[in-house]
């Protein structure tokens, strides 16, 4: 069933009995539909985030802390802590929500969360496109002539991302999360697809590291989009967590 909440509105897919339970944070560009089979049978909601699936995006470029809030208060409309399920960008969020609202919140599953920095390989922007980019700074090239630029050389979601989504990637991309994970007392199941080439399993040791009441769970044979790969490996995170 589809439900809104506030205004403007934040759409989500609820199952089960109402107030939910459980409450499914989807990745970046995705949507509520990722958590459909996984939240069978379950009282769960499955929001599209704004700006993404049916809700409208913000009017001015949000931070992950804004677009917790904008959660916390369906979730305080509730009035009963839940699991939070975040997967990649909504496991950002997830994390702020348990740091800044630790009462609305009974435990975490997240998974593919890019919510700790590792020593990885930096990519140098493409030669043509540093070129380019000088020249945009000499007044030699137009803007429209660096964008042409950013759309061919940028990642997928850069490209794909327009006006104020674009700018609030650009702004999460170089948030910290280090300092919250350190504060959430909550139970949190870090479930890693073993292949996770995006955010690498090495992320979800690096933050059970910082995580007081942690455990990682590693899935073979799946990557960044375990969550709708493996509804069966999230669901049992999920039940795992329902019972503690």
């Amino acid at each position: 069933m589809l439900k809104t909440f506030g205004t403007p509105p934040l759409f989500m897919e609820a199952t089960g009995q109402w107030p939910p339970e459980v409450v499914g944070l989807h990745g970046w560009a995705r949507d509520r539909n990722d958590f459909r089979a996984a939240f069978q049978g379950l009282s769960a909601a499955a929001i599209d985030l704004p700006g993404f699936g049916m809700t409208p995006a913000p009017e001015e470029p949000w931070d992950t802390r804004r677009y917790g809030q904008q959660v916390a208060s369906f979730l305080h409309d509730g009035g009963q802590p839940v699991v939070l399920v975040g997967h990649s960008f909504g496991g950002r969020v997830a994390v702020r929500i348990a740091r800044d609202e630790p009462q609305l919140v009974r435990g975490l599953v997240l998974s593919g969360a890019p919510i700790m920095r590792i020593d990885r390989p930096t990519r140098r922007p493409a030669a043509a496109y540093r070129l380019i980019r000088r020249a945009n700074q000499l007044g030699l090239l137009s803007d429209a002539r660096l964008e042409q630029a950013r759309q061919r050389y940028g990642s997928a979601d850069y490209a794909a991302a327009q006006g104020v989504i674009r700018e609030i990637l650009v702004g999460v991309l170089q948030e910290e999360y280090v300092e919250d994970l350190r504060l959430i007392d909550h139970p949190v199941t870090l479930l890693w697809g073993e292949g996770d080439r995006d955010v690498p399993v090495e992320v979800a040791r690096a933050a059970h590291r910082e995580l007081p009441h942690s455990e990682v769970i590693t899935v073979p044979g799946t990557g960044h989009g375990l969550v709708w790969d493996r509804p069966d490996a999230l669901r049992s995170a999920i039940d795992g967590m329902l019972a503690r």
